[in-house]
C-alpha cells in the first residue's frame, strides 16, 4: 500500500510538470511536505519502476534526465486517486507524553502544549505565506482551487491545535491550582 501513496506522489507531482529526479525529490519535500511526507528512498525506485511501466518518461540522459509522465501514467495516477484513502494509525508524540502526564506533572506538560502551541502559530503564518504564493500564481491558475484546498485544511488544523492548546493550558492550570490547593490543606 505504501508504494502506491508514492506512486500517488510522484505522478501528481510529475502530473503539474516535467522535473528531474532531484527536482521531484526537493518538491514533494518543500511543496507536499507540508500535509504528506514520503520517504527519499522510496522515490528514485518509484520513478524507476514507474518508468519501466511506460507511465514516465526520461528525457536526456543520467541523473539530469527530466521525467514526464505519459497518458498511461495520467490514467494511473486518475486510479490510484479514486481508491479509498488509506487510514493510517496517528502517532503523536505530544499525546503520548500528556496520556501519561501525571508522570511528568503539569508544569512539564504545560511546556509542552505551550511549544506545540507555538508550533501551530509557525504553522498558521507559513500557511499565509503559502496562500498568498498560490493566489498570486499566474502559472497554475486551474490547480489553484485545489491547492488551496489543502491549504485551507492546514489553516484549519493550525487554528484547532491553538483553540485546544488553551483549553489544555486552562486544565492544565486547574490542576496546578487544585495542587496547590490540596497541600495547603495537608498543612493544617
Amino acid at each position: 500500500m505504501r508504494a502506491k501513496q508514492t506512486e500517488i506522489a510522484v505522478l501528481g507531482a510529475l502530473s503539474i510538470e516535467p522535473m528531474t529526479g532531484y527536482a521531484l525529490r526537493e518538491q514533494i519535500r518543500e511543496v507536499l511536505g507540508h500535509f504528506w511526507s514520503e520517504s527519499f528512498g522510496q522515490i528514485y525506485p518509484t520513478l524507476s519502476d514507474l518508468e519501466r511501466r511506460g507511465d514516465v518518461v526520461r528525457r536526456g540522459s543520467g541523473g539530469s534526465g527530466t521525467f514526464a509522465v505519459t497518458r498511461s501514467g495520467r490514467a494511473r495516477l486518475r486510479q490510484l486517486l479514486r481508491q479509498p484513502i488509506q487510514v493510517v494509525p496517528p502517532r503523536n508524540g505530544l499525546l503520548l507524553r500528556l496520556f501519561f502526564g501525571r508522570q511528568l506533572g503539569p508544569d512539564a506538560c504545560r511546556e509542552l502544549v505551550l511549544e506545540a502551541r507555538a508550533e501551530a502559530e509557525r504553522r498558521l503564518i507559513r500557511y499565509g505565506g503559502i496562500r498568498r504564493e498560490i493566489e498570486a500564481d499566474q502559472e497554475h491558475v486551474e490547480d489553484r482551487t485545489y491547492w488551496l484546498l489543502t491549504v485551507s485544511a492546514g489553516e484549519h488544523t493550525a487554528r484547532a491545535a491553538i483553540a485546544w492548546a488553551d483549553q489544555a493550558l486552562a486544565a492544565l492550570d486547574g490542576i496546578g491550582a487544585s495542587r496547590g490547593a490540596s497541600r495547603k490543606g495537608d498543612d493544617r
